[in-house]
């Protein structure tokens, strides 16, 4: 290390140690504790708060662009493709897509190393994410930049903190994945041309927060990216000596200087890592102190200890005014119909406990946005203007105790003699991102804030075309009975096959569980591979009943037709097909006698199959991940046995396999389940059968005697259907 740099590391320290003077009194009385809430608090030189893809990619691109040691990317998902815009000042000329960014920069920089690290993600993800990207950010890169994926957490866990650190001298934390569709400005503007992924596609309005650091601070966040790529990868990189630059965007302008910054972690317990549950610690501490206002912005609301913590603060008889912030639904049917779920149920639960009228939720809208929501990605949460955090962790309970998360925080308390200026920066921002999502100069923002106080600066300057509107999600009890608790949904815990079977199954159904958990997951990969095959092969063009009918013309004169004909309902059963299709092509290609005897042969060993695969699972854990609705068919089926089987056949509650498989589960007999399968089905498959076999002969050889067999067909179905129904009103 040169003279210069021992100079400025002591002059460095010296300042240091001021600022942890300052503050060693002052520590005690706020909420951060090391150890408890936090993982440690170190200092920064400078703080920024970036507002918006605009802002984030233009800094981070400018920032990596100085780098000259090293270069740490972490995050939930990357994209080889993300495009880091040029200012129209730069120099440089590299081009905008990140791996050849990266490429560029590695290139020119000889002691410069790159490394990216991604989560090796669940295959529910695949569709969302970048194909060969490994092979894009890798091998045709320079080899000093480096791409990895981490499997290195829990079952159940994924790896969500998003960090990028440069030379150990600045560091970026918040929402923001360096991945599709986060770019946007402020303005959401619903016609902005750049808006657009990597094919081109337009993609709605997007709203994120990320939080840029200098000094020892970006350092400790250098040695927690250092232990994550040496569990990972089994590498281990040192820190570097350092260089007398600095790596921060020049066009960004300091919110705050000199000032203390807590680093808030959740890491699951893995291996020999006891884990961390700060952050989670951390938002308990802060609601319970809070005395005048609680302000999030979040996608997500789903945790229950989140909230708890607020609950208990607006029971009290005095409390703070409590805002949350989120996107008016959740992305994707399944995070509707999950996490959605979950978020009703607690806001329901918020508006219940709210007593004293201290709660509001809300979503930003913008005018002419396709649906007029604004996709709320950020992780914000100010208390009081004393305390802010901002990072990667949502308010779920994976982010409290399961995944890899990372915040920052900046408590007004733990700054001395800055304290003052510091509630002044915190403020700044709140008032900033109201602004934004009500369309008014932050000044107003803060006039009316001072005047009305939270809720009731909202509600004065809220109903404009661009605004906050009330965000009250409801829920059909029907659905809300379906999805399971939280636990399920939303795990607060890693996965572990032992716990789930023995919390699953019934004592007398359990079995030695090695055995159970490798056949279920057997079962489970057989189940995917055929599911997937038919929707991503041509396997799926046999769903209609032309071309099933064409391929079983083919088989019809093959000695081993019989066999075939009964492994295609097999396989129907696993794929979840209509049953009703194969019957109906049955009877089409084999007439209307053989093709009775095949339909009824092929549904029986059909459903002995799925009824073998739902015994196999077991009746717990069939009604526990199922819900309420499937639990009643299950002890229907138990009570009523055989009849109930023979009913169900007759009129369709639930898909043909899905039946079948709670049956498996139930306490019904294999004999009288087969028994009232038979029953149940056959006079469906004859009548069936008949009615095809009539209009394909009235098709082929019209005349009076198969045109009259055709309305006769037709007669009994509607008959055999009105009577049924009035069978069923009078049961009902």
């Amino acid at each position: 290390m040169t003279q210069r740099n021992r100079a400025r590391d002591r002059n460095r320290a010296r300042r240091n140690g001021v600022m942890a003077q300052s503050i060693s009194t002052t520590t005690a009385t706020g909420v951060l504790q090391a150890g408890r809430n936090c993982w440690r608090i170190e200092p920064a030189r400078n703080v920024a708060f970036l507002v918006d893809g605009d802002e984030y990619f233009g800094a981070l691109r400018a920032a990596i662009l100085r780098a000259r040691e090293s270069v740490f990317i972490l995050g939930w998902d990357i994209d080889s493709r993300t495009q880091l815009p040029a200012h129209p000042e730069e120099k440089s000329r590299l081009p905008t897509p990140l791996a050849d960014f990266l490429n560029g920069v590695a290139s020119s920089r000889p002691d410069l190393r790159v490394r990216v690290l991604g989560w090796d993600y669940s295959v529910l993800f695949a569709r969302e994410r970048e194909w060969l990207g490994s092979l894009k950010l890798n091998w045709r890169t320079h080899r000093r930049v480096e791409f990895r994926l981490d499997n290195r957490h829990p079952g159940g866990a994924s790896h969500h903190q998003k960090i990028v650190v440069i030379d150990d001298d600045v560091a970026f934390v918040g929402g923001f994945d360096l991945a599709r569709c986060r770019w946007d400005t402020s303005a959401h503007a619903p016609d902005d041309p750049r808006r657009r992924d990597v094919d081109g596609r337009p993609y709605g309005p997007f709203h994120d927060v990320q939080m840029l650091v200098q000094g020892r601070v970006a350092r400790a966040l250098g040695e927690l990216a250092r232990q994550r790529w040496l569990r990972a990868t089994g590498d281990r990189v040192y820190l570097p000596a350092g260089h007398s630059g600095s790596c921060w965007p020049p066009r960004i302008a300091p919110a705050l200087s000199e000032v203390m910054v807590a680093i808030a972690r959740t890491e699951p317990p893995f291996e020999a890592d006891a884990g961390a549950s700060e952050i989670r610690a951390l938002f308990c501490d802060a609601v319970a102190a809070a005395r005048r206002s609680v302000f999030m912005e979040n996608q997500y609301f789903s945790s229950a200890i989140a909230a708890s913590a607020l609950a208990r603060s607006l029971d009290a008889p005095r409390g703070p005014e409590i805002v949350l912030i989120a996107p008016q639904r959740e992305s994707g049917w399944l995070e509707q119909s999950t996490l959605g779920v979950l978020r009703a149920r607690w806001l329901r639960h918020l508006r219940d406990t709210d007593r004293h009228g201290r709660f509001r939720s809300y979503c930003p809208t913008l005018p002419d946005a396709g649906d007029g929501c604004l996709n709320v990605h950020s992780k914000v949460t100010i208390v009081d203007d004393e305390l802010l955090t901002v990072g990667s962790a949502n308010l779920s309970n994976r982010s409290m105790s399961l995944d890899t998360e990372c915040n920052l925080v900046i408590e007004a308390a733990a700054q001395g003699e800055f304290a003052q200026r510091t509630r002044a920066a915190i403020a700044a921002l709140r008032e900033r991102l109201l602004a934004e999502h009500l369309d008014v100069p932050p000044t107003r923002v803060a006039a009316a804030t001072a005047e009305h106080g939270l809720i009731g600066a909202i509600e004065s300057l809220r109903g404009g075309a661009r605004t906050l509107a009330p965000l009250q999600p409801s829920i059909s009890p029907d659905v809300d009975a379906l999805v399971p608790e939280h636990a399920l949904v939303d795990p607060e815990h890693p996965l572990d096959p032992e716990h789930l079977l023995e919390h699953f199954l019934a004592e007398e159904e359990r079995r030695p569980a090695q055995g159970r958990v490798v056949f279920v997951a057997l079962i489970a990969l057989a189940l995917s591979a055929l599911a997937l095959a038919w929707h991503w092969t041509p396997l799926h063009n046999y769903l209609d009943i032309p071309t099933a009918a064409h391929l079983a013309e083919n088989l019809r004169d093959h000695p081993l037709a019989p066999l075939l004909v009964l492994g295609g309902y097999v396989l129907a059963g696993l794929l979840v097909m209509p049953v009703v299709v194969l019957i109906a092509v049955t009877g089409m290609v084999f007439g209307p006698w053989l093709g009775a005897l095949y339909a009824v042969g092929g549904s029986l060993l059909s459903a002995a199959v799925m009824y073998g695969i739902g015994r196999a699972i077991g009746r717990d854990l069939v009604r526990r991940l199922a819900g309420p609705r499937i639990h009643r068919l299950n002890r229907l089926l138990g009570r009523r046995g055989l009849l109930a089987v023979a009913i169900m056949r007759l009129v369709p509650i639930a898909p043909f396999s899905v039946v079948n498989v709670v049956a498996g589960a139930s306490q019904i007999s294999l004999r009288n389940f087969l028994l009232g399968t038979l029953l149940g089905m056959t006079p469906g498959i004859v009548l069936t059968v008949a009615f095809v076999d009539s209009v394909v002969e009235a098709l082929r050889r019209p005349s009076a005697g198969s045109i009259a067999l055709l309305l006769l067909a037709i007669g009994l179905v509607l008959a055999a259907t009105g009577v049924l129904r009035r069978w069923l009103g009078r049961r009902r």
